[in-house]
């Protein structure tokens, strides 16, 4: 407690007001003896403040201790200012103060390194916040990747720069063993003359300090970071903590974006096994077929279709077009298994029903409860037409479709493939004339619900019409035609897949192979086989 006259001058001072302020004895003006702070305060109390009355606390520093002053009048012409030590309340609330920066800047690269699984992305944003909020300069490096290693470079309010330097763990005491994910080396034990250029970024000028901190995957390390500041002054402790927490949070995002990474790879490269061929023309016939998956969004399904071009004029194009029982990804691995073993046997691709008879062996044999069906068709050249070998094996007959709009049912039939140790498959053997056209397809086509109620089936009536008025068109048109009335007549409704194949003699005339004959439309059949 301090009495002060109006006119500034120290009356009395109690034993902790002496033992604060030692010169404050009786009579001794207030600026001689207390800080400025203090002294400022009582002019205005004593200028405005009415008698009796009290003002707002002042406060300010006395040595290393924080103090707050309040002000009474007890009597006319003196001022009385009791002192409170402040200094752990200020010490608390600046704690508190930074507690809810760190918090708020967690949440905040939390949201924006969750945000992209791109592994690019992530280490962009956690130089570009490391910068900003921990130090003058961050760097990011990531695992080694063949002879050089990523690295991102990024100043305080700068944009992140990428580097692929030849990175030596030992460039730098502690940097190996943070890519390693061993703990990270204090600051002060760092010595930052030693960073090595492709460290420093451009325009940065000296280091000061340097602070390196690993950064923590999902098992394995995500990278390494570094912090750079002018300051020579090493990173405090609390603040390398609180850097090792930010940097557990950015090791755990570019982890989970590289397994991204990883994953979509090897999905990409499955895909590209399991995904439909691109048809082409073989020999003059044209191969054509489209594809629409049950879900929306998804590439791959239970239905599907190959083509083995002919190795030579005359020789025959193997086109094979199937149905697995189910949808998805496991119906669409059984597909992947049967499109290779029907590649396995294309030595056998002369008889049908030998390739099929092996087919069915291996899927009975093997783990899959799934069955499926399929549809063999061997194309080949024979004047100004085409030769045909249809086999069908539990799945609907090919379509035929005339020069003159006629559409006619091929006649082959079967039983499913993979449910029986034993299968009945009959061949039908078709001549294509000039322009006439082989339809096949699976029954998500005429099975395909819709219509002005959206609860009828598309249907083969429907389907042969629409072919009818297919007829002398290209092999891609005619494709193109029933994906466009299907896909119109479900609409946004669930639907199977969908799949279709169109084989389409030469429209105009080609020379033909050496030994052909000529022949006009006709089907023939041949015997079963169990």
């Amino acid at each position: 407690m301090l009495a002060v006259s109006a006119a500034g001058v120290v009356q009395q001072a109690n034993a902790a007001a002496a033992a604060l302020f030692p010169p404050a004895a009786p009579g001794t003006p207030l600026a001689s003896a207390a800080p400025g702070w203090l002294v400022t305060g009582h002019r205005r109390f004593t200028a405005a403040g009415p008698p009796g009355g009290s003002s707002a606390a002042v406060e300010g520093a006395v040595g290393e201790r924080f103090f707050e002053a309040h002000a009474t009048r007890p009597a006319a012409g003196q001022v009385v200012w009791w002192l409170i030590d402040a200094t752990d309340r200020r010490l608390a609330e600046e704690a508190l103060r930074i507690e809810r920066e760190r918090t708020a800047f967690l949440t905040e690269a939390s949201d924006l390194l969750l945000s992209s699984l791109n592994l690019d992305r992530c280490m962009d944003v956690t130089a570009q916040l490391a910068a900003r909020h921990l130090a003058d300069a961050a760097i990011v490096v990531a695992p080694v990747s063949g002879r050089r290693t990523p690295v991102t470079l990024c100043v305080r309010g700068g944009s992140p720069a990428r580097r692929t330097p030849v990175v030596r763990e030992d460039d730098v005491p502690g940097l190996g063993e943070a890519l390693q994910g061993f703990p990270p080396v204090p600051s002060r034990w760092t010595e930052p003359a030693l960073a090595p250029q492709w460290m420093v970024p451009e325009g940065f000028g000296e280091v000061g300090s340097m602070m390196i901190t690993p950064l923590p995957g999902q098992g394995v390390p995500a990278g390494a970071l570094v912090l750079l500041r002018h300051s020579e002054e090493p990173f405090p402790e609390n603040e390398e903590g609180f850097a090792r927490i930010f940097a557990a949070r950015a090791g755990t995002a570019m982890s989970a974006a590289r397994l991204y990474a990883e994953q979509a790879s090897i999905t990409e490269t499955l895909l590209r096994e399991l995904l439909p061929p691109k048809l082409e023309h073989v020999d003059g016939v044209e191969f054509a077929a489209g594809y629409r998956a049950a879900g929306e969004g998804e590439r791959i399904g239970g239905d599907f279709y190959d083509l083995h071009p002919a190795a030579g004029a005359g020789q025959e194009t193997l086109v094979v077009l199937g149905d697995v029982c189910g949808k998805g990804l496991e119906a669409a691995v059984l597909t992947g298994k049967i499109r290779n073993t029907l590649h396995a046997l294309l030595p056998m691709s002369g008889d049908h029903r030998g390739m099929l008879r092996l087919l069915n062996g291996a899927l009975v044999d093997s783990h899959h409860t799934r069955f499926a069906t399929l549809v063999l068709a061997s194309a080949a050249r024979e004047g100004e037409g085409v030769r045909l070998r249809l086999t069908s094996a539990g799945h609907p007959p090919p379509l035929i479709v005339r020069a003159d709009g006629r559409v006619e049912e091929a006649d082959t039939g079967g039983s499913l493939v993979g449910v029986l140790p034993e299968i009945d498959a009959r061949t039908a053997r078709v001549h294509l004339a000039r322009g006439e056209t082989c339809v096949l397809f699976s029954d998500g086509i005429t099975e395909a619900r819709g219509g002005p109620l959206g609860d009828t089936m598309f249907g083969e009536r429907r389907l042969r019409a629409a072919l009818s008025e297919c007829a002398g068109l290209p092999a891609e048109a005619v494709v193109e035609r029933l994906q466009m009335l299907t896909s119109h007549w479900v609409g946004n409704r669930h639907h199977d897949d969908m799949a279709v194949v169109a084989i389409t003699a030469p429209r105009t005339f080609l020379p033909a192979p050496p030994g052909a004959r000529k022949d006009s439309g006709s089907q023939e059949t041949e015997g079963s086989y169990s």
